[in-house]
């Protein structure tokens, strides 16, 4: 039996989701309904923010990569990052890495190759919105992403950082992120909404407007790891 390494606490909401999703997932896939081997190596979400603030993506990249590589040493065969921010390094951390990563970012551009669509909107924290890892990456699949205008990001990385990964889920920040997409969704033509944080499925899971799919990266992330886990 393989075991999963997760590098977990950005944020800690969404890894206790990742945690239980894996467990879930697996038991309802083996055959046997037996449970995975997880090793969790918990970082400091602050910490990595603040690496992100001053730009310091060397150290951020140092800071992953050694915590892969505690995973590795406490015995997981494959690892990953539950989170997308972190993502901005992972090409970094992924060539220093002593076991196979697996991207959310290559899950979630699949699963939007899958669904058929071509224009996507990316939400997400600040770092992922002006970033270039996920439109570089979905580009390469013909697909295109949108993102919120300047106004409307800034707002929603304040929301994520003072709200969000503080375990603060409130319906008006539920309604001003749903009155963006619908934005977006009439303004840019949008097919399909790529949820690029991990606490974002935690306040928009099951608000989708119809005809609009939610790629909830939590999940398809969660998905990848049971398949590599029961290959």
């Amino acid at each position: 039996m393989k075991t999963l390494g997760i590098v977990g606490g950005i944020g800690p909401e969404s890894t206790i989701e990742y945690y239980r999703f894996i467990l879930e997932g697996y038991r309802r896939r083996a055959a046997d309904r037996r449970a995975p081997h997880i090793v969790i190596d918990s970082i400091d979400v602050n910490r990595a923010i603040a690496m992100l603030d001053s730009d310091d993506l060397a150290a951020l990249a140092s800071y992953l990569g050694d915590a892969v590589a505690r995973l590795a040493r406490a015995g997981a065969d494959v690892a990953l990052m539950a989170a997308n921010t972190p993502h901005i390094v992972f090409d970094e951390v992924r060539g220093r890495a002593p076991i196979p990563l697996l991207s959310i970012v290559e899950a979630a551009r699949d699963r939007a190759k899958a669904l058929g669509v071509q224009r996507l909107a990316l939400l997400g924290t600040g770092f992922t919105m002006r970033a270039s890892f996920y439109p570089d990456a979905f580009a390469r699949a013909g697909l295109a992403l949108v993102t919120p205008s300047d106004a409307e990001k800034a707002d929603i990385h304040d929301k994520y950082i003072n709200e969000l990964l503080r375990n603060r889920f409130l319906p008006e920040t539920r309604d001003a992120l749903l009155a963006i997409i619908g934005r977006l969704r009439r303004d840019e033509r949008i097919e399909a909404v790529v949820l690029a944080g991990t606490e974002l499925p935690l306040l928009l899971r099951g608000a989708e407007p119809p005809g609009l799919p939610f790629l909830d990266t939590t999940m398809i992330h969660v998905d990848r790891a049971v398949a590599e886990l029961l290959a």
